[in-house]
């Protein structure tokens, strides 16, 4: 049985296998209008004897959906069950209040899981059936929905180089959906936030970047041969992405990378060291 060193095991990656092994459901109810105008829907989440409720709405050419509590745990649970179904879902404090919410708009929700998606696709279907959204609006938000399957294939466009002989690793967009969801990516493929990779969210239509450090391409590597399942095919499809991103750079960056990849793959179960050093 494969044992993984617990010093780079991911909490939510763990916590996701282990809600994962329960199964997962999606049911939705209660579409209505709201005071705002807004069409709005219930939708459980539920895997085994653990679920929790999220509001939808339907504004403009967007689905979001939302979960607020004052219980602090009640919306890590909210966002982890999120991310078992494949949806980029982060706690975040509201102000100086205290109440904590999680939020997701259309195009994180259309790279979820199928069983997500096709909820949402019955709660556009039945308001655009009720007249209360417009045929065009239904059918965009549906595309949408359709296209997460494309979404969730493929990679988005790493930056791969040096920069004064230093390795750099990124993915840079104004898009925070677009963010959000490779950053999601990297956590089920067993990479872990501040570790392995850095954040930086776009602000006022300024680019924002996911990072990978050295340490997390070594660690994607050692994981496309000794991780299992799901994530080891994507640690597997990510590195020979790295590496081909590389060779169109140059020889010189390709063969860092290989380097780095090669250590990382060879190393097993001992630290890494030499890794801990940000790119």
């Amino acid at each position: 049985m494969l044992h993984m060193d617990e010093r780079f095991v991911n909490p939510n990656l763990v916590e996701a296998m282990k809600l994962a092994a329960m199964g997962l459901n999606v049911s939705w109810e209660g579409l209505r209008r709201t005071e705002e105008g807004l069409v709005a829907a219930n939708l459980t989440i539920s895997a085994d004897v653990v679920a929790d409720k999220y509001n939808i709405y339907l504004s403009g050419d967007v689905i979001v959906l939302q979960f607020a509590s004052t219980d602090r745990g009640r919306a890590e649970l909210a966002a982890r069950l999120l991310r078992l179904a494949g949806v980029s879902a982060e706690v975040k404090k509201e102000g100086g209040r205290d109440a904590w919410r999680v939020k997701a708009t259309t195009d994180m929700l259309a790279a979820g899981d199928e069983k997500l998606r096709k909820a949402l696709a019955e709660i556009v279907r039945e308001a655009a059936a009720r007249g209360w959204i417009g045929a065009g609006k239904a059918e965009r938000l549906l595309k949408k929905l359709e296209s997460g399957r494309v979404l969730r294939e493929g990679w988005r466009k790493y930056e791969v180089g040096l920069a004064d002989g230093t390795l750099v690793v990124k993915f840079s967009s104004t898009n925070p959906d677009n963010i959000e969801r490779e950053a999601q990516r990297l956590k089920e493929m067993g990479l872990m936030e501040g570790r392995h990779f850095s954040v930086k969210m776009p602000e006022e239509g300024r680019y924002g970047y996911v990072y990978i450090r050295r340490e997390g391409l070594a660690y994607a590597a050692w994981l496309s041969v000794h991780g299992s399942g799901r994530q080891r095919e994507l640690a597997a499809e990510f590195v020979e992405y790295i590496l081909k991103r590389a060779r169109e750079e140059g020889e010189e960056a390709h063969e860092k990378v290989r380097e780095i990849i090669e250590e990382g793959r060879a190393r097993g179960f001992l630290k890494l060291e030499g890794f801990e050093k940000e790119v």
